[in-house]
């Protein structure tokens, strides 16, 4: 980090003493820096060993640490606006009346807009985005996705202060399994791979894009337990859409985003996610429906950046890496109840 790049954070340390004051945002950040400080004291032990603040990678070129730690960073930062914005999004969702029953519910979507909570919470969700979207640019899609399964965990200790939700020793348990996979894969990932991906490999994921809404179609037929499940996944489908496809949009410039199939990807799939999500918060199974979300942006994106994108590990750190993925997604599935801000939770208006 350069002295401009310090300042910067030195700048903005007082704003974050005065967020602390609240209670939502004394155990906001409280964990948003307990997860930056494991992650940072992993990448800092690399950047103290080699003084140019880089590392060699398997090919022999150089890749900064430096660009690791801010993608890290980025995607923890992202967790915990997308694990608070949960708590937010639920409560609204279970105040509003149901929409047409289907599962891919705009008329939902629509009435959850006019709650403040719901709006607070698309904020949050909007920063996020754009926190994620750096990571991605940043780091491998499977770290990535590993810290957004995590957002689990920040839900589960909002919830714990804010809707006085109870967490069994098992539940803190795995929040500090959460925490330690991150800091693994802060030490092991590398940076992001080299490919850009075939035309083919757009055209695709439009294809998965769309074919996650016809799920969402299907799922709103679907009874109980099942429903939930398959409302979870797709939504979780969706959202690894988006991981992909950022990967995908090398040139931002307006004739290029409109012949590449991958932008309208990145829509598709976003607002499906975001309308099967809100269904699944409001009906069924929260459990069934949050373990389908984290696998479904978890697994199928890592494979993509893996076999397609050329995403590695730093050298001889693949074990590391494979269990620090492990764990945040095994510790994000044991707080799956917590999808919905803390199962069976009331807020005061």
């Amino acid at each position: 980090m350069d002295e401009r790049s310090l300042r910067r954070v030195l700048t903005v340390l007082p704003v974050f003493s005065v967020m602390q004051m609240t209670p939502v945002m004394c155990c906001f950040w409280r964990f948003a820096w307990y997860c930056i400080g494991c992650s940072t004291a992993a990448l800092a032990c690399d950047v103290a060993t080699h003084p140019k603040g880089r590392f060699r990678t398997a090919d022999g070129g150089a890749a900064y640490s430096r660009t690791v730690l801010l993608g890290m960073l980025c995607a923890l930062g992202s967790a915990v606006c997308f694990g608070t914005a949960s708590v937010l999004q639920a409560v609204a969702a279970r105040a509003s009346a149901p929409g047409s029953g289907s599962g891919v519910d705009p008329v939902l979507l629509l009435r959850v807009l006019r709650q403040w909570r719901y709006l607070v919470g698309l904020a949050l969700d909007a920063a996020g985005f754009l926190l994620e979207l750096v990571a991605l640019r940043s780091l491998p899609i499977y770290a990535v996705g590993a810290a957004l399964a995590a957002s689990l965990a920040v839900t589960a200790v909002v919830a714990s202060r804010v809707l006085r939700v109870r967490l069994s020793g098992i539940e803190w348990g795995a929040v500090a399994v959460v925490c330690g996979g991150l800091a693994m894969l802060g030490l092991a990932s590398g940076a992001e791979g080299s490919g850009t991906g075939s035309m083919a490999l757009r055209l695709g994921t439009l294809a998965v894009a769309a074919g996650v809404l016809a799920l969402g179609g299907a799922a709103g037929r679907l009874p109980g337990r099942a429903r939930a499940a398959a409302l979870g996944l797709g939504a979780g489908l969706g959202f690894g859409v988006v991981e992909v496809a950022v990967r995908l949009i090398d040139d931002l410039s307006f004739g290029a985003l409109i012949r590449n199939p991958a932008a309208y990807a990145l829509l598709l799939g976003g607002g499906t996610a975001f309308l099967l999500l809100t269904s699944a918060l409001q009906r069924g199974s929260v459990t069934a429906a949050t373990a389908g979300m984290v696998i479904g942006e978890t697994l199928g994106p890592a494979l993509v950046g893996i076999v397609w994108l050329g995403d590695r590990t730093r050298p001889g750190l693949l074990p590391l890496a494979a269990t620090g993925f492990a764990f945040a997604v095994v510790g994000a599935l044991a707080l799956a109840r917590f999808g919905e801000g803390g199962e069976g939770a009331t807020v005061e208006a």
